[in-house]
């Protein structure tokens, strides 16, 4: 495994927190589980549970929002010519992409004005937030040159189903695939590369991703590769047949330990230093909350 901060060569050629499962697809939270809703539950049971069973309102997030836009121009980017994948083509993409997102939820023109406790705003303006997006893509250039790639697919949704009958699924931002046939899993991150503690979680994802491609493809990912803009670092893990047998293990305990919780009733707290970014922490028992009960068992 090694950090770089520079480019290397390269083969040739998504979990989205807030995603719902296809509907097409027959997935549902009985039996399905996305890394995304694995690492809530390795959190916190809890939050599993206020964002899976009770669907808890929460409200946006501008660093999140953020990701999604600049996401959603590196995605575009590749629908252009090799030639005109330019640092400057990727920051005329951008006010398309924010506008189209807004379009889709217009309450996140709600985020940029907001006074604080004080009075003064609380968060950036639009401009400055703005601003913010085309420093990451600018970032994005200096790790990678998107005039040499050809991505065989990107924002691909992978599903796979374990002999239990649980379905893992995601969606991997990008797959490369070399010549020789060699696979490559590329997932942006639009904040800084981990530290020791939170860098495990980070490649639990990506090893999430790489088994269900290996289970559903036979073919083994050759690199799981995190690009971090939010300091131009990468992360680069060469997986083993042995590491995606040992994430399938720990899949199938944590979707045990989910299923004895649902039976149970015993969804219980995890207090950590992430409480402060919790949109629930005001219900949490951990924090001298009461939650709500849970809610009865539908169709879902």
């Amino acid at each position: 495994m090694s950090v770089e901060s520079i480019d290397s060569p390269v083969l040739v050629a998504d979990d989205d927190p807030g995603a719902e499962p296809d509907e097409f697809a027959g997935l549902t939270r009985r039996n399905s589980l996305s890394p995304s809703r694995a690492s809530d539950f390795m959190s916190c049971p809890l939050l599993y549970r206020f964002r899976v069973i009770d669907k808890l309102p929460e409200a946006p997030s501008i660093d999140a929002v953020r990701g999604s836009v600049v996401h959603k121009v590196l995605e575009d980017l590749f629908d252009l010519p090799s030639s005109d994948r330019t640092h400057e083509r990727a920051n005329a993409l951008l006010p398309g992409a924010w506008e189209r997102l807004l379009d889709a939820e217009p309450e996140l023109a709600e985020m940029f004005g907001r006074p604080g406790a004080d009075g003064e705003p609380a968060g950036p303006d639009l401009l400055t937030w703005l601003d913010q997006c085309r420093a990451l893509l600018g970032r994005y250039f200096t790790l990678e040159d998107p005039r040499r790639l050809e991505p065989a697919e990107r924002e691909v949704h992978v599903i796979t189903q374990l002999d239990s009958g649980l379905h893992l699924h995601g969606y991997i931002d990008r797959v490369d695939v070399a010549p020789t046939g060699e696979l490559r899993i590329v997932d942006y991150k639009t904040g800084k590369s981990p530290g020791e503690y939170f860098e495990a979680k980070a490649l639990f994802q990506m090893k999430f991703y790489a088994l269900v491609v290996w289970r559903t493809r036979g073919v083994l990912p050759r690199m799981l590769q995190l690009v971090y803009l939010g300091n131009g670092e990468m992360l680069r893990y060469e997986p083993t047949e042995h590491d995606l047998l040992a994430t399938e293990r720990k899949v199938r305990a944590l979707w045990d330990a989910i299923t004895r919780a649902s039976e149970t009733g015993d969804w219980r707290p995890s207090k950590s230093v992430l409480c402060g970014w919790c949109d629930h922490k005001a219900i949490c028992p951990a924090w001298g909350g009461t939650p709500p009960p849970v809610p009865q068992r539908g169709t879902d």
